[in-house]
């Protein structure tokens, strides 16, 4: 999707459902709160051609 190696890992992250903080898309638990199992993966834009 992404042109680049660095652009791929900002977008396939994980994002928790309670306080929105970035984990690794592998992760069960928040880094941030430690909720278990509530990790989404982030919404990827489209670009839109002009």
């Amino acid at each position: 999707m992404a042109r680049f190696k660095e652009a791929e890992a900002r977008l396939f992250k994980g994002v928790c459902m309670y306080c929105n903080a970035k984990n690794p898309i592998d992760a069960t638990i928040c880094r941030k709160c430690g909720k278990p199992f509530k990790i989404r993966r982030k919404n990827k834009k489209k670009a839109v051609k002009a």
